[in-house]
């Protein structure tokens, strides 16, 4: 099984043990999909076709990029802030252009993944290998890639945000996957070279072998102060893992990239908090003392989907997930949330599809109530729900909110979720091909 490869030897025994034992059992079936779940399959995909058409601004083909909210057309919810009108955020293009090769759209994928590599290649002002946490949505015509921003005709001056223009290497592991499947779509040797110089970007710039060993944050603030983030984040490091493992396979023999998966790897296993049967959303500042209170919705199902051949322990995290993280018929950000965030529900539904075959029809009926008008899906029913998070080291509290706009990451999470697509493997799910886990 190919995720061996990628399994620090401390993890290797359990795993092998776990996976001999699954292949002695019936394998569980991915089920055919219900009425529900092909209508969000359908819906979804044709609202990210119609974010590229209303975004392209004539022109057909090119690099471009999505802007990852957008008013309903009928304006419901509250005034869309002025910091993201026009923002492409980098984590919701590289799942949009996964969702669209799901969907079958290779061009419309393509058209994303070419925006990203000239990013790398363009960078206004660090021309290091990296992207940006957003670019401005639009085709990208310019001779460097357009980061984000607006005119202030009070201030007379251009406003940025200092996060939009820093470097998260969660976002960085995502492009790489974006990438690694279309390259696996088109056997592309180009999309696999700039996957592997993101990887490297990675490995130099936020590595961290402080206990417990794995990779930060990555960097903040403007370009002429940028200042490491310290923290170490057990969702970056699942991204990390995934990527590299993919990377190594795919471009053969690479031990540089087999080790940077083991190090991830093994970074997320020691956050499995076996006493509660959960993960631990990753380390404080100090990149050493494990953060032990905060739970996030994400840290706990990642695992769980991007490894659906590892550890039947991790599959425990679910029901961690039903007790601490359900509201309704969906599920919040955090820990006992204050409401649904729709992008992971959706991935609550991808999970259970790539573990269980299927996911509830409550869950599948929720999600296909949240579509806007304009073919996205809104990023929370509620007018505003909290995360618990700070968007960054600026940040005076835990600022960090969804509001009911909106969102190309929820529509990318839905499209991946009704259409069986896992963004970790580039496969979808077939009949017979999940394996089962003891109960």
């Amino acid at each position: 099984m190919q995720v061996l490869s990628s399994i620090p030897r401390t993890l290797a025994h359990c795993a092998v043990a776990s996976m001999v034992s699954m292949l002695l059992m019936p394998a569980a079936h991915a089920q055919k999909p219900g009425a529900t779940q092909q209508q969000l399959a359908r819906q979804s995909c044709e609202g990210l076709r119609r974010a590229v058409a209303e975004d392209q601004k004539g022109a057909a083909s090119g690099p471009l990029f999505l802007a990852s909210y957008r008013l309903a057309d009928n304006k419901q919810g509250p005034p869309l802030e002025p910091a993201l009108a026009g923002a492409a955020f980098t984590y919701d293009n590289a799942l949009a252009g996964i969702a669209l090769l799901a969907c079958g759209d290779t061009a419309s994928a393509k058209r994303i993944g070419d925006a990203v590599v000239r990013a790398m290649e363009r960078d206004p002002g660090m021309p290091d290998g990296r992207v940006r946490n957003a670019y401005r949505a639009g085709p990208m015509t310019e001779d460097k890639a357009a980061l984000p921003g607006r005119w202030d005709a009070g201030k007379k001056q251009w406003i940025a945000d200092a996060y939009q223009v820093s470097t998260a290497t969660g976002n960085v592991a995502w492009a790489a996957l974006l990438l690694l499947n279309l390259s696996e779509a088109e056997r592309s040797p180009a999309y696999l070279a700039s996957a592997r110089k993101l990887l490297g970007w990675i490995e130099q710039r936020t590595r961290a072998k402080n206990a417990p060993d794995g990779y930060n944050g990555g960097w903040y603030g403007w370009d002429n102060a940028q200042r490491a983030q310290t923290w170490k984040s057990t969702e970056h490091n699942i991204d990390i893992a995934m990527a590299a493992a993919w990377a190594a396979r795919a471009g053969g023999p690479n031990e540089a990239e087999r080790q940077q998966a083991r190090t991830a790897l093994e970074f997320v296993n020691r956050m499995w908090n076996a006493q509660e049967q959960r993960f631990n959303i990753g380390t404080k500042e100090d990149g050493a003392t494990v953060s032990t209170e905060a739970s996030g919705l994400d840290a706990q199902l990642w695992p769980v989907l991007a490894a659906p051949e590892g550890s039947c322990v991790w599959t425990r995290a679910l029901d961690w997930v039903e007790k601490n993280h359900r509201f309704a018929e969906g599920y919040g950000f955090s820990r006992n949330p204050d409401g649904i965030w729709t992008e992971g529900s959706a991935q609550a539904a991808a999970t259970l599809v790539a573990r269980k075959g299927t996911a509830p029809e409550a869950l599948w009926q929720l999600l296909a109530s949240q579509r806007a008008d304009n073919g996205l899906y809104y990023a929370t029913p509620s007018t505003r729900i909290s995360t618990g998070l700070a968007i960054g080291p600026d940040s005076t509290g835990a600022d960090f909110y969804y509001y009911r706009w909106p969102h190309l990451g929820a529509t990318a999470w839905i499209a991946l979720a009704a259409t069986g697509f896992n963004p970790f493997t580039g496969k979808t799910i077939a009949a017979g091909a999940i394996p089962s886990c003891p109960t």
